[in-house]
């Protein structure tokens, strides 16, 4: 029982139970829609008159199919010309063959018995007729004969003979049609017989040609369509539900999908496909957000778009669905990337249940990219930069709509004032998005415990209560902080990690030390009093010192601050070696009585960027400031030993910075410090000595009479104010 309950209790059940229960809500929402389409139709009848609230114009696609297979039909086949050569080279073989015949050395008999095998003539007489002229007339009639057909039969192919051309009876009038001119009886005759025997259709059916004309004739026609007017009856009581009435039903906004055990599989399938792509995205390329919290506010948010959707009236524009609101706030508590890819997955899943037009689809997932891009550029250190934003956004948005209508027009006819009416919609919508963001994030930070850069912005305000507690209850400590804040944010900036993060969390990193403030050094000098830790055994010292890490955690969730600020105020020590007591102890009871281990940090150690700059530069600045007028040299050196004491130490092992990144860190330190360590003036403290100074070496001329009655009216009113 106790194996099972653990499994129960598990993250991994506790996940998948939560991506189910995600599946299941998010198909109820977004099939709730088709109930209303259930309680108009029964079984494909209709239960009640439906009434068009508007003019609607419906495509009957029935009606257009079958104008469109008319006109198909009625294209003739394209014919394309055959290969000529083999007609020509049969006429010249029959010539010639007549013509061997002629010479021939037998009989008239046996020349008419072959020339007979040689010519299909139907009539008997004209086919005696043609062998008597081929054989008996002279040799320059019969090559005159032969010469005409020649001609005649160029002029037919050039012509075309087509499969309908190749009967008898248009092949004689297509070869007396085309017949040259001055030509005898009975060459009309022979030429006749001859063409007859050779001829054969040279025009053949291109059918990839003929296919493209009837597709093109296809196209041609016009879409048949069936007007409601406003007022007008979609359906009757009783009335069959056709093709025709569903897709006007879906032009009047219904959801025309039938709520039946299949569709809700389909619409379950398709959501379910949607949420793993978006996290097997998560998982590979977004890892730092792969966690319950962020998985769970884009849940709840793509929840919410879905859920607007289902309560927008009847045949109202979906322009108005606040996809911009949805990818800043997911790009504000993650990143633009984040936000794109989910933003792109609801968007079709939605289009494709709730039967929304391409247009609307095209204009979305465009101004998806726009938002996206815009968000990326938000300065969070100022609020009025997310309504600038906003109105970015807006701009956008009415430009895709423009373009995709002026598209629109050229293929089909639209209504400029859908235009115009899309184009506010989406104006306001991008305007509307960015203030409901702005009041909205406070309230997503508490409930789903994720602090974004607004909040972060919050937290870095010195006004804050426990940092207020810091300033007035241990001073040292807080100017501590600021010093550290500076060098980390400009670390961080520079490895690119998270500036702003590691700068408030320098401010709250060492809280820890309000439970005992004078037992820190920084503090003592600031009240004038003696440092107890010379009274106390070092072991008891230590548990004192390290405790404030977890000290610091402990007040900082009472304060409600937020759990990625607590992290940095356990790891900035991590598991470091508190060297001063250990080193004291070593003295008192000798190395082999005191183990390093008993003189650490608790931990854990630095697990990201931000924390491991925040160790470094912890160490660094107290280190630097402990040092008396130090040379750039000195500082750069110590720097370096800090570092190369906490890579020795593994402090930094679980964080993710390089060895690269460590060297660009010790030149943002250096370079910081090396500013906070400059020389200064000493400044004597009477006006009057130094201006007698200065006359000894500056020519005379300078310090006139006014001048000095001058100086002697600035003191006197030093003395009346107190202040130079």
């Amino acid at each position: 029982m106790d194996n099972f309950k653990n499994f129960i209790i598990s993250s991994k059940v506790r996940r998948t139970a939560a991506f189910f229960a995600f599946i299941a809500v998010m198909t109820v929402i977004v099939s709730s829609q088709n109930f209303f389409f259930q309680s108009i139709v029964e079984n494909g009848i209709s239960k009640r008159d439906i009434v068009a609230m508007k003019t609607i114009s419906v495509v009957d696609v029935k009606r257009t199919e079958q104008h469109r297979k008319e006109a198909a039909q009625r294209v003739e086949a394209t014919l394309v010309p055959a290969e000529d050569d083999f007609i020509k080279t049969n006429l010249r073989t029959l010539q010639s063959s007549i013509v061997q015949i002629r010479k021939k050395n037998v009989s008239d008999k046996v020349k008419e018995e072959e020339l007979g095998i040689l010519f299909d003539l139907s009539s008997s007489y004209q086919k005696t007729f043609i062998i008597d002229f081929l054989l008996k007339t002279d040799e320059g009639s019969l090559r005159e004969a032969f010469e005409k057909s020649d001609l005649t039969l160029n002029a037919v192919l050039s012509n075309g003979i087509t499969e309908k051309d190749y009967e008898k009876e248009n092949i004689d009038k297509l070869i007396v049609a085309n017949m040259v001119s001055n030509v005898s009886k009975r060459q009309v005759s022979t030429i006749r017989a001859l063409l007859e025997q050779v001829i054969v259709p040279n025009l053949v059916v291109d059918d990839f040609a003929t296919e493209i004309a009837r597709k093109n004739a296809q196209n041609s026609v016009k879409p048949y369509e069936v007007v409601f007017q406003k007022g007008d009856k979609i359906l009757f009581e009783g009335e069959p539900v056709t093709r025709l009435k569903l897709d006007a039903l879906r032009q009047a906004g219904y959801n025309v999908y039938e709520l039946n055990v299949s569709g809700l599989l389909a619409i379950a399938s398709l959501i379910t496909i949607a949420s793993l792509l978006f996290l097997f995205y998560m998982k590979f390329f977004e890892k730092k957000y792969f966690e319950p919290n962020y998985l769970m506010i884009c849940a709840a948010l793509s929840m919410a778009v879905a859920f607007i959707a289902v309560l927008l009236p009847t045949g109202f524009s979906p322009y108005v669905l606040p996809f911009p609101a949805y990818i800043m706030i997911i790009a504000i508590f993650t990143n633009p990337r984040v936000a794109l890819a989910g933003a792109v997955l609801l968007l079709l899943v939605m289009s494709l249940v709730f039967q929304y037009d391409v247009p609307f689809t095209v204009t979305f997932m465009l101004l998806s990219y726009a938002a996206a891009a815009a968000v990326s550029q938000i300065r969070f250190s100022r609020r009025f930069d997310l309504i600038k934003t906003g109105f970015y956004i807006a701009a956008g948005g009415f430009l895709i709509v423009l373009s995709i209508f002026l598209i629109e027009k050229f293929l089909i006819d639209i209504s400029g004032f859908l235009l115009f009416k899309n184009g506010i919609f989406v104006f306001v919508n991008g305007i509307l998005s960015s203030i409901i963001v702005l009041g909205i994030l406070p309230l997503l930070e508490s409930v789903f415990k994720i602090i974004t850069p607004y909040g972060l912005a919050e937290l870095a305000d010195h006004n804050q209560p426990l940092l207020k507690r810091l300033q007035f209850e241990a001073p040292g400590t807080y100017h501590h902080s600021l010093m550290v804040s500076n060098l980390a944010e400009i670390a961080a900036e520079a490895v690119g990690a998270d500036p702003i993060l590691a700068r408030v969390g320098a401010f709250y990193h060492d809280i820890g030390k309000l439970k005992r403030p004078l037992f820190f050094v920084e503090n003592q000098s600031y009240f004038g009093i003696e440092n107890p830790h010379q009274k106390l055994n070092p072991r008891v010292s230590k548990m004192v010192i390290t405790a404030h890490p977890k000290d610091g955690a402990e007040i900082a969730k009472e304060y409600g601050i937020p759990s990625v600020i607590v992290n940095l105020i356990l790891q900035h020590h991590g598991e470091s070696l508190a060297s001063y007591f250990y080193n004291q102890a070593v003295q008192e009871e000798g190395a082999d009585n005191v183990k390093e281990e008993q003189f650490r940090y608790t931990g854990p150690k630095p697990g990201t960027k931000e924390a491991a700059i925040l160790m470094i530069a912890d160490a660094v600045e107290s280190a630097v400031r402990a040092m008396k007028s130090p040379t750039p040299e000195e500082i750069e050196n110590m720097i370096d030993k800090i570092i190369v004491e906490r890579l020795n130490d593994a402090q930094l092992a679980d964080s993710p910075l390089t060895l690269k990144d460590l060297k660009t860190i010790a030149a943002a330190f250096s370079r910081i410090l090396r500013g906070m360590q400059h020389n200064r003036i000493k400044y004597q403290e009477s006006l009057d000595e130094e201006i007698k100074k200065a006359k000894i070496n500056l020519p005379a001329k300078i310090f006139d009479e006014d001048l000095e009655n001058k100086i002697k009216q600035l003191e006197g009113k030093k003395d009346d104010a107190g202040e130079a």
